[in-house]
């Protein structure tokens, strides 16, 4: 018999009452230290001060009133966003994934604009995740996602990661974008290189085509830069964020400079719930701490304290682990172990971590994590360790 809440996920026997910090708390008081992060939403912790007294007080004025209106902490919001990255214009939704149909439906209306309408197809990479919409799975073409869907929404061609010859080969008439995620979350936290981006930029603009970042995953601080491509000195056309965002709330944004906008004219898209007071009241939230002097410092430091650590782990635990990888506070530990029974062994050491692809364990924790709550994780880990090794003699 089917269950009320319909059963597409695999849910960890595990349920929380409340948070503090990078703390999770279970009804019955035990208390777990969160390196997901709610799969990096949770940007700022659990119950952050400032947030909560945000929502609070906006919640005792007002929710909600839809686009037909003006919405001052959306155009508070939308203003911080482009002085703060290469934009000139954004548009508002509830989640990554709409965030993701509004840069494709941008994308292909700006050729439509310029009179190329043949060119409608976007170039995509093996082991990106684009979110789950017709869209987002033709984009991110994989197996586990396409099965049991089709026909798939057409425009999409698929290249290897990293391999720019194929990338080349796949370029013809009818594209229009490359899209990419500059770290790889769901693929198993794989950094493209700087130099690998340089080159998307070059061939985009060689071609005339749109560039087109997906940083839902591993933006807004999460690598310590306010965008992840800021590293490589390489600007997109079109870029989509959400998850740390809201901080919690469902909130995303498509970001686009003016000419990938020109197409989006009056009545072209639309939404009733995205960037409503509410959700544009807490965002504002978030950017008060996140772009606050000293914030992406603090995140560089721990991360690089996090990350020694974690290599430490490799160095003691062979049969588990094998490397670290990833950027900032967006890491993984490509286990030799699987990586599944690495995270429910976390969980008996009350550590909360995020599988991925490639047999990699994920570690997202909230930004605001010290180096001393990272160093109780890192001996949580070893325990964890341990008790794997322990299993396997």
């Amino acid at each position: 018999m089917i269950t009320p809440v319909l059963p597409t996920y695999a849910r960890a026997p595990l349920s929380f009452e409340r948070g503090e910090g990078v703390w999770l708390i279970a009804e019955d008081g035990t208390r777990y230290l969160d390196l997901g992060a709610g799969i990096a939403v949770n940007a700022l912790g659990h119950a952050h001060p400032h947030l909560v007294e945000v929502l609070r007080e906006q919640a005792g004025k007002l929710w909600h009133t839809s686009n037909l209106y003006e919405i001052p902490h959306q155009a508070r919001l939308a203003e911080r966003l482009v002085a703060a990255s290469f934009a000139d214009t954004v548009f508002f939704t509830n989640s990554g994934t709409e965030a993701m149909e509004c840069a494709v439906k941008m994308l292909r209306k700006y050729f439509s604009h310029i009179d190329q309408p043949e060119r409608v197809e976007i170039i995509t990479f093996a082991g990106a995740f684009h979110g789950r919409s017709s869209a987002g799975i033709a984009a991110s073409g994989s197996e586990k996602m396409t099965r049991g869907f089709g026909p798939l929404l057409p425009g999409f061609v698929q290249v290897p990661f990293g391999d720019l010859d194929a990338l080349k080969a796949a370029i013809s008439a009818t594209t229009a974008a490359i899209l990419i995620e500059p770290v790889q979350g769901e693929g198993g936290i794989r950094v493209v290189p700087d130099s690998f981006l340089k080159a998307l930029r070059a061939l985009c603009d060689e071609h005339g085509l749109l560039l087109v970042f997906d940083e839902i995953q591993c933006g807004v601080g999460r690598t310590g830069r306010f965008f992840a491509h800021e590293w490589a000195g390489v600007t997109p056309d079109i870029m989509t964020v959400a998850k740390g965002i809201g901080g919690g709330f469902p909130l995303g944004a498509c970001l686009a400079s003016e000419r990938a906008a020109s197409g989006m004219v009056l009545g072209s898209h639309g939404s009733t719930y995205g960037g409503n007071p509410l959700a544009c009241a807490v965002g504002n939230a978030v950017l008060d701490v996140v772009l606050a002097d000293g914030f992406l410092e603090h995140v560089r430091r721990v991360s690089g304290h996090l990350r020694q650590g974690l290599e430490g782990l490799v160095a003691s635990h062979p049969g588990v682990f094998e490397a670290v990888r990833g950027a900032g506070l967006m890491l993984g530990l490509k286990c030799v172990a699987v990586n599944a029974d690495v995270v429910k062994a976390c969980y008996a050491e009350q550590l909360i971590t995020v599988p991925a692809a490639d047999n990699v364990v994920r570690i997202l924790p909230p930004l605001i994590i010290t180096t001393d709550e990272i160093d109780e994780a890192l001996a949580r880990f070893d325990r964890a360790a341990s008790a794997i090794e322990k299993d396997t003699i």
